[in-house]
């Protein structure tokens, strides 16, 4: 007696599919949380897609997600060094040594950072943080540009007060060619995968 043949019906992969939100502050970077904090779930009813890469709770802006887990890596992982620029609020007037320090790279306790690209902003016109930002009346805040090609932990708030500019307030603009442009908090539109 034959062995009947087998049929096995493939799944045809998932079409490719890339996110970007414009994540408001105070926003977990997943989809649920035991503590009942906001997360990616509030805001994204797609199943399937997952965040490329972090952007902590008390930042805002650009998140990435994609089903597509090749992609994933190629936008998160460190040693494609893909361009992340960042809109940051610092405590504080910046120097031009100040700036140098940051375009040179800056000593981490986790080592020393790729050199980066920093300038000062004009003040950008923004969306209203909730809750806003706490100023002190004695201290001014300036903004400043910068991009960088890791992704370490805190990144950028870590090089910021490394050279005596914390950071009050940080917004990603923009990873690889992909920006928040036209997106308000919570809002989030499809793009085209690479």
């Amino acid at each position: 007696m034959q062995p009947r043949a087998r049929h096995t019906t493939k799944t045809p992969p998932a079409q490719p599919r890339l996110l970007v939100l414009n994540k408001p502050f105070g926003v977990l970077t997943q989809f649920s949380d035991d503590q009942g904090r906001a997360t990616l779930k509030d805001f994204v009813d797609v199943p399937d897609v997952y965040p490329a890469g972090r952007l902590d709770r008390d930042s805002e802006g650009l998140l990435l997600l994609t089903n597509d887990g090749r992609l994933q890596a190629r936008i998160a992982d460190p040693r494609y060094k893909m361009a992340k620029t960042y809109w940051v609020q610092v405590e504080g007037e910046p120097t031009d040594a100040q700036l140098q320090l940051l375009q040179d790279g800056v000593v981490l306790k986790d080592g020393p950072t790729l050199p980066a690209q920093a300038r000062r902003l004009a003040e950008p016109q923004l969306w209203p943080r909730d809750p806003p930002v706490r100023f002190r009346k004695n201290i001014p805040t300036a903004w400043l540009e910068i991009t960088i090609h890791e992704g370490r932990n805190r990144q950028v708030r870590r090089m910021t007060a490394a050279v005596g500019l914390p950071t009050l307030r940080l917004i990603r603009m923009s990873i690889g060619p992909w920006s928040l442009e036209g997106l308000q908090p919570g809002m989030w539109r499809e793009a085209a995968p690479l």
